[in-house]
């Protein structure tokens, strides 16, 4: 009888280690899960506070443009409906100083490169005055070349380099000069030359002007991590 009480109390002790066991087992398997659990709703919850603050500062900014454009719009039809333009022409005639404030703009400083506009822009000028005939306009076509600058977030005039050639007597080869410094687009001359007698004169202006490419807007997306 005592050696069957000893193994009965034995048997029981091994049960009661085996449930201890398993018990400690299951509790640090929860303890683990719990833990990890946590720290990936934690990560989310992270995540998530830092994706609505990207969206709030989006929200905030897209506010904040429509308020600007809304802005330029009213500050452009006002620049660009006026009656008499910024040059004292009429805004809408068709003579050579008139035509709204942002066709003047326009023809002063155009967004890409184009020669050819340059040369009518040159002989406009040269119609402009008596008694004064077009000798030569000479240039480069680089439009090809140039093609790779039509729009920049950081734009910068780039220069047209070119030279003309005009003759007539002295007084009408002043006015071309005059008017090529009244002009609307800008020329910057880099050297004259003069010859003949003062009834027949050729006058040879070496210069150049410029266009600037126009402005981009580089909307972006970002990923939040």
């Amino acid at each position: 009888m005592g050696g069957k009480g000893i193994a009965s109390k034995r048997a029981l002790i091994d049960k009661s280690n085996s449930s201890l066991v398993v018990i400690t087992g299951l509790a640090a398997f929860l303890t683990v899960f719990s833990l990890v659990a946590s720290n990936a709703l934690f990560s989310q919850f992270a995540y998530q506070n830092r994706v609505l603050k990207a969206k709030h500062s989006t929200v905030v900014q897209l506010r904040s443009n429509i308020t600007a454009a809304n802005q330029l719009e009213k500050s452009y039809d006002a620049f660009s409906n006026t009656t008499t333009n910024v040059i004292n022409g009429d805004a809408k005639g068709s003579g050579e100083r008139d035509g709204n404030n942002t066709k003047i703009i326009l023809d002063a400083l155009p967004s890409n490169y184009d020669f050819p506009a340059l040369a009518t822009s040159l002989e406009k000028l040269i119609t402009s005055v008596d008694v004064l005939e077009i000798t030569s306009i000479t240039g480069t076509d680089d439009e090809v070349a140039q093609a790779a600058n039509q729009t920049s977030s950081t734009p910068q005039s780039v220069a047209i380099p070119f030279t003309i050639a005009v003759s007539g007597d002295y007084n009408s080869v002043q006015r071309f000069i005059s008017s090529m410094e009244r002009s609307i687009r800008p020329f910057q001359i880099q050297s004259m030359a003069l010859s003949g007698t003062q009834s027949d004169m050729t006058l040879t202006v070496v210069a150049q002007t410029f266009y600037q490419p126009a402005k981009s807007l580089n909307i972006t997306t970002k990923v939040v991590k």
